[in-house]
């Protein structure tokens, strides 16, 4: 979406989820000036046409840390931006100085005023350069590449991100009309062109959720089939679920997990793609405290990521956590007992949805505004697994974004064990 501000012409994109995170980028491009509008459940067009502003309001970009995104768009339309630094859930330390590096490097003034990162070039267009990252960051990957599109230039980033998203991103510039190699490497060429044209695009599928519902269907020693899935962008999944017993099966999109015989725990640590999603990682942790022997879950992506633990702990799950190492160090099995849990973030969120799951009796989440954020109606589709979850107030997300907002003071879902 925030790549849609490039574009000389309309953007219509496919697979758009109804999440919040969506409504409120959705908002910040109509606050830049672009239109948008829904076509059909799934499908919404974006003309930035008449965007003229560069300055991008803060009480949208407190609620989303993507929407920092819109950075390496307004440079390379307008080789100016000021942007507040990024929101979103508190997972720990959100640094922009890689993003910084990339822009200073194509040629912009870079400083931070007033809580605004301000970037401006002394040319329309800026510069290409050579960078390189000291890590693979998917935010500074996405943002040097939005604003190399249309750079003067060719644009050469090294030690980036190799995410499928980061991929899809890349291809639907090169739909629109850039030039762009190694998508999927660490190593991206951007050969800058003097303009992109409107397109029609349809998005891949979202991992996570995908990943989630194995694990509902795991955790509960069901037997779940995701399809419309992309199998090979969750290897690193299904080879820990591997590990703990669960038979798993794939096909060209589809992956099936039966989890009727789990022999044990795994030992986790994030990392960037290929490695383990650090985004599925409390889904995971919540499926080990069921599972026998003892689990460690190292965290090397964020150094909060495991605020949720006490409230697994309220569940009657074994976890301690070693603020040295940032890892989960989990012992099971463990039959979990419902309790009423409040989800810090997207993630964990739908941690302690999968806990629930398992556990005797209810389970209350308060923080359903966090759920919403990453998944559309989680609630829908564990009930179509076979899942006893409810949304209990709150509202489902409506069709315009200003209905995502108009919820209740404490949104919550319930899950039955």
């Amino acid at each position: 979406m925030a790549a849609s501000l490039l574009a000389k012409g309309t953007v219509t994109l496919h697979r758009i989820p109804r999440i919040t995170d969506v409504s409120v980028m959705w908002s910040l491009l109509e606050a830049l000036g672009a239109r948008i509008r829904y076509e059909g459940d799934n499908t919404v067009t974006i003309d930035a046409s008449n965007v003229a502003s560069y300055r991008a309001p803060y009480a949208l970009v407190r609620k989303l840390a993507a929407s920092f995104d819109v950075v390496g768009a307004l440079l390379g339309r307008f080789g100016r931006a000021e942007v507040p630094l990024p929101g979103g859930c508190v997972l720990g330390t959100r640094a922009t100085d890689m993003h910084e590096q990339a822009f200073v490097a194509l040629g912009c003034d870079v400083h931070n005023a007033h809580g605004y990162l301000i970037a401006h070039s002394s040319s329309p267009r800026l510069t290409g350069a050579a960078i390189e990252f000291r890590m693979p960051s998917v935010g500074a990957t996405k943002n040097a590449m939005l604003a190399a599109a249309l750079a003067d230039g060719t644009t050469t980033l090294k030690n980036v991100a190799m995410e499928p998203e980061v991929v899809d991103l890349a291809d639907f510039l090169v739909a629109m009309g850039a030039r762009i190699s190694g998508q999927g490497s660490d190593t991206i060429v951007v050969e800058g062109v003097a303009e992109l044209h409107g397109v029609e695009y349809e998005i891949i599928p979202d991992r996570i959720v995908a990943g989630t519902l194995l694990v509902a269907g795991a955790v509960t020693r069901g037997d779940v089939t995701v399809t419309h899935c992309r199998p090979a962008q969750l290897g690193a999944l299904v080879d820990k679920l591997v590990e703990c017993g669960v038979v798993t099966m794939t096909g060209d999109d589809w992956i099936r997990a039966k989890a009727g015989g789990i022999t044990g725990g795994t030992d986790i640590l994030t990392a960037p793609y290929p490695g383990f999603p650090t985004d599925l990682q409390p889904q995971m942790v919540g499926f080990l405290c069921t599972c026998p022997g003892t689990s460690v879950v190292e965290e090397s992506i964020f150094n909060a990521r495991f605020s949720y633990v006490n409230e697994l702990a309220r569940m009657g799950a074994d976890v301690k956590v070693t603020m040295e190492s940032n890892a989960a160090v989990i012992k099971g099995p463990k039959r979990l007992s419902g309790a009423p849990v409040e989800a810090p973030d997207i993630r964990a969120g739908a941690g302690l949805v999968v806990a629930g799951l398992a556990a005797a009796g209810e389970t209350e989440i308060i923080g359903l505004e966090y759920i919403d954020r990453g998944y559309e109606r989680l609630e829908e589709l564990l009930s179509e697994l076979g899942g006893q979850v409810q949304r209990s107030s709150g509202v489902t997300p409506l069709v315009e974004p200003s209905g995502f907002f108009e919820t209740s003071e404490y949104p919550r879902v319930s899950a039955t064990g």
